[in-house]
């Protein structure tokens, strides 16, 4: 035997020791390290973005409750200004990952988006837990839903102005697809503008918008603030819909495979300990309400992850359908079908001038057998079907199977 190749047993051998040795440290990291022949991880260090949003809590809670440690690496969440800003320093490595909209990762792989680059979801963080906010001055006109908001534009004509938070980005999405929904043309009968989510309810007091979709706690915030009702939740759009997940490049996942792995199991353990229980939850709402996260009241948080909802004119209702961030691992699998429903709706809004291979798009970017051998790793439900069926708030079903008929179906479109 070369002394090379003994170092090298060695040190193997050393690193499993070490693992299975280490106080806390998980089978399934064991697990991994006897599959991929030691390795740990490449970098020691990694940056993730995130936006002031309850649903970054998975990311947050990885690092500060040391399960990024566990796993080998350290975690730094890293607060940022705007989504435009994640998706530049994604592309150029400032970023090692992010939390991130689902379709601004497809969007930047496209070229949709601004600066083109192939990119991976490695993960859903989220389902649910979004919402569409009216400005009291419309509540005070009686528009607090679709319908009545439809009736007013009609009535009332005037522009009418609506923002989402980045243009292929799933709230972008929702706020296209209701007011379609309520029959009204988002590209012809409103002006859309973009606004990063922590300015949405500073916007709304000084009059620049009449509505916005965005996550949680902005929301919710609007109507402490008594500046906007909830006229519908994103979970009424469609039940346990595709949210944040997270995201990377394609290239980092092949430069740093190991590195990948382990931030994945430090954030699905996160995501698991975060659904776990009500106190789990509360214990997050404290922390994520922090100046170096959120930066809000807890109060403003710890209500609506816990179901417990109010409409800002009397309704208060408890909603099964709240924000999940791991809902026994159907949260976090990253469905190929929820990803070719943003490219459906881009291409809807005349994003995308043609129509892109739907499916074959959706396995580039989303990372289902690393996801699999990840939570296989950690003894985590996989579902079966990559593709998955959803009746929207209109009625229509998704289910992935004819993208590009499902995409030219919608009598309002681009």
């Amino acid at each position: 035997m070369t002394d090379l190749l003994k170092t090298r047993l060695h040190r193997r051998t050393v690193l499993q020791a070490a693992t299975v040795g280490a106080v806390g440290v998980s089978p399934a990291l064991r697990a991994l390290v006897h599959a991929q022949g030691s390795d740990a991880p490449e970098k020691k260090e990694v940056k993730i973005g995130f936006i002031p949003l309850t649903d970054c809590a998975s990311v947050v809670m990885a690092s500060v409750l040391g399960f990024d440690k566990k796993y080998g690496v350290t975690i730094i969440p890293t607060k940022e200004a705007s989504w435009a800003g994640v998706r530049d320093k994604l592309v150029n490595g400032e970023l090692d990952f992010a939390h991130v909209l689902y379709g601004l990762v497809y969007g930047v792989h496209l070229g949709t988006a601004g600066p083109k680059k192939d990119m991976a979801v490695l993960m859903g963080l989220n389902h649910n837990g979004q919402a569409i906010t009216l400005s009291k001055a419309l509540a005070d006109k009686g528009a607090v839903d679709g319908p009545s908001l439809a009736k007013l534009m009609a009535k009332e004509k005037r522009e009418y102005t609506f923002a989402g938070t980045f243009p292929t980005g799933t709230h972008a999405m929702w706020m296209h697809y209701w007011l379609a929904a309520a029959g009204i043309n988002p590209l012809s009968g409103a002006k859309l503008i973009t606004v990063p989510p922590p300015q949405m309810v500073a916007n709304m007091r000084v009059g620049n918008m009449d509505g916005f979709c965005v996550g949680e706690p902005w929301n919710h915030r609007a109507i402490m603030d008594g500046i906007g009702i909830t006229a519908n939740t994103t979970q009424d759009l469609w039940k346990d819909h595709p949210e944040k997940v997270l995201g990377t490049t394609a290239d980092f996942v092949k430069k740093y495979p190991n590195t990948t792995r382990a931030v994945m199991m430090a954030v699905l353990e996160a995501s698991q300990w975060i659904d776990a229980s009500l106190s789990n939850k509360m214990k997050m709402a404290e922390t994520v309400a922090g100046k170096a996260y959120v930066n809000t009241s807890v109060d403003a948080i710890n209500q609506r992850i816990l179901g417990r909802y109010q409409n800002g004119l009397g309704k208060t209702w408890d909603d099964p359908n709240h924000m999940k961030f791991f809902n026994d691992g159907a949260v976090n699998f990253p469905y190929l079908s929820d990803g070719m429903w943003f490219l459906t709706q881009h291409k809807r809004w005349g994003l995308l001038k043609d129509h892109p291979d739907y499916l074959g798009v959706a396995k580039q970017i989303n990372q289902v057998d690393l996801y699999k051998s990840v939570a296989g790793a950690m003894k985590i439900n996989v579902p079966k079907d990559p593709m998955r069926s959803s009746k929207l708030m209109d009625g229509v079903v998704w289910d992935g199977k004819d993208p590009a008929k499902y995409a030219d179906g919608f009598k309002i479109k681009a």
